[in-house]
């Protein structure tokens, strides 16, 4: 049997349905972010990255970069193994109680990723809980759709946002009956919010424990920068919040807060924690300082609304078909995979501006788009730069613009003050 061939074909049918993905051969550059080394067949580059999930810079902050330089010269770079047979490195119990505080909860446990965290928490939550029925987002993300299946659980999949879909399925579940509702405060494709007051009232109503997501939300939002429940006021009335270090604080792994109860059976009972290399001192370390930082310091908070407002406004008036997102994402539809494929290229190629192409199965067959996520650390200047780029491109490709018409040229700054006037700036 000609075994290599199953795994052609699959790669095949990727070509086939353009949407196989390449990844571009990136060297970020500590002081110059969001500036990248591009490194191409022809020839290094330098260029500019607009869909970072390094959403605040703190990747290359001076204070996290220092914590982890000196964490990995008193105890050098790896963990050493699993927690349960190296034990807890002391920077691991500093962070763990750094994101309980961040959380107003009980207490932490950190995993190697967001994706585990989500996988293993969710299964080993609901397979504890007697009989339990998962109630899910239908946009939730595939971290948390895994480890829906790994729990073995029955499941209901609600409507995406739908008060009311959920409202049916908790009242036909019945407040006996052990319940578990999964969902995500950002939803990071289309910088949607969950209705999370409402969400909890239903909990409590019908007797349901809450799970939510807020890899999209930590250190951006909130007074501390806890995600939108500490902005809401809200984090008390969910019992488990979920994080990432990987996004706004710049470095590695991801996280599960609650009681103490429950991060314990977690700790104690998911395969994911039990039997994965614990995450390094360094970038435990390097996460505390990300995090004690943000917790005080609004600066790069305000800047980074600042920017994703400006750079709304600023596409929006260039005609492009920028997509409703009430958060700091700013998806940008294209509808095709092919021609999403070829804008990125585009734009790479001809304008040295990194923008990810968005094909599904990330998204629905159809809504494929360019998703850009503006920092603090893109000026106008760089606004302005991607939206003469993405004209360009628009233009050359024949993608529809949102008025289906090319925009009337406009000087960079009027551009700019028509914009920050209607950002209230």
């Amino acid at each position: 049997m000609d075994y290599r061939r199953f795994f052609e074909d699959a790669i095949d049918q990727l070509h086939a349905e353009k949407r196989y993905r390449v990844f571009a051969n990136l060297e970020r550059i500590v002081g110059k972010f969001p500036r990248a080394l591009w490194r191409s067949s022809e020839a290094t580059r330098e260029i500019t990255v607009w869909c970072s999930n390094d959403y605040l810079g703190m990747g290359q902050h001076p204070k996290v970069i220092a914590a982890m330089h000196d964490a990995s010269s008193r105890m050098g770079s790896g963990a050493g193994g699993t927690r349960n047979i190296s034990g807890n490195n002391h920077p691991l119990v500093e962070l763990e109680a750094e994101l309980a505080d961040l959380h107003d909860k009980e207490a932490g446990l950190v995993f190697t990723s967001g994706f585990v965290s989500n996988e293993a928490s969710i299964s080993t939550i609901a397979r504890l809980l007697p009989n339990c029925l998962i109630l899910s987002d239908e946009l939730n993300h595939a971290s948390m759709i895994e480890g829906v299946k790994r729990s073995g659980a029955e499941k209901r999949i609600f409507r995406h946002n739908d008060l009311a879909h959920l409202e049916e399925l908790l009242k036909a579940a019945g407040r006996e009956r052990a319940k578990l509702i999964v969902f995500e405060s950002i939803y990071s494709m289309d910088g949607d919010i969950a209705p999370i007051g409402a969400i909890a009232d239903l909990a409590e109503k019908y007797n349901a424990m809450t799970y939510i997501d807020e890899v999209h939300a930590v250190g951006m939002y909130g007074e501390r920068g806890g995600g939108i429940t500490d902005r809401e006021g809200l984090s008390h009335r969910i019992d488990i919040i979920e994080g990432t270090l990987a996004k706004a604080f710049g470095t590695l792994g991801g996280y599960i807060t609650g009681p103490k109860s429950v991060i314990d059976a977690v700790r104690s009972y998911a395969p994911g924690f039990i039997f994965t290399t614990a995450l390094p001192p360094v970038i435990a370390a390097a996460s505390t300082e990300s995090i004690r930082h943000l917790k005080v310091s609004q600066e790069e908070r305000r800047l980074h609304q600042q920017q994703a407002q400006l750079t709304k406004h600023v596409l929006a008036q260039a005609n492009l078909p920028v997509m409703p997102s009430e958060t700091h994402i700013v998806p940008i539809h294209v509808g095709d995979p092919e021609l999403c494929k070829k804008a990125s290229d585009r734009l790479l190629e001809k304008h040295g501006i990194y923008i990810q192409p968005i094909n599904y199965p990330t998204v629905p067959r159809g809504t494929e788009r360019l998703r850009v996520t503006p920092t603090p650390f893109h000026t106008n200047e760089l606004i302005v730069e991607l939206k003469d780029a993405l004209v360009e491109v628009w233009t050359a490709l024949g993608i529809p613009f949102s008025k289906d018409s090319t925009p009337v040229p406009e000087s960079n700054n009027r551009v700019i003050t028509l914009a920050v006037s209607k950002a209230g700036g």
